[in-house]
């Protein structure tokens, strides 16, 4: 069901990412898009007929795939169709996966700690910040979940420093 984006398929993919996330939460579409070159950053693709209706952006950060999107399109929501990809994706990858998620300070950051908390992750309650991803964009507090169990506080930390040499390398 998941394949790997072709880089002249992400305005799709934008699409998706513009209409589901805060614009504090992802990059802007030309560095965004450079991410396609990197060799530690794919875009799994679910297509139904000729439509992408769901993605994920994950980095490879060493011993943990980071998920660093994960988007549903709104008419494909609340069907199941998220679960039942979130579950193929780590099956896919085959080792620890970590994400963020957002503080559970409405009903809704509430319902998506629920999903991800019936899908296997945990949350790691030391505080995280994700830095800000483009000059004008700000920090965002949020929480990083990860599958298998709860992190130590040196563990934590220690993944905590592999997203930013990887993933936030120019942001911090």
């Amino acid at each position: 069901m998941l394949t790997i984006l072709e880089k002249q398929q992400f305005d799709e993919v934008f699409r998706i990412l513009e209409e589901s996330f805060p614009t504090d939460e992802y990059r802007t579409y030309e560095e965004h898009k450079a991410l396609l070159d990197r060799p530690d950053y794919r875009v799994y693709a679910c297509w139904q007929e000729s439509a992408i209706v769901a993605f994920f952006g994950v980095w490879d950060v060493g011993a943990y795939a980071f998920v660093e999107h994960f988007a549903v399109a709104e008419p494909f929501r609340n069907q199941g169709l998220g679960s039942r990809l979130l579950q193929e994706l780590l099956t896919e990858l085959g080792k620890p996966v970590c994400l963020e998620a957002e503080l559970p300070l409405t009903e809704l950051a509430c319902r998506r700690l629920g999903f991800y908390r019936r899908n296997g992750f945990y949350e790691n309650d030391c505080p995280y910040i994700q830095p800000p991803l483009a000059p004008g964009k700000q920090p965002v507090p949020l929480r990083l979940l990860t599958t298998g169990a709860p992190l130590t506080e040196t563990a934590f930390q220690n993944l905590k420093a592999a997203l930013r040499a990887t993933v936030y390398r120019d942001k911090v």
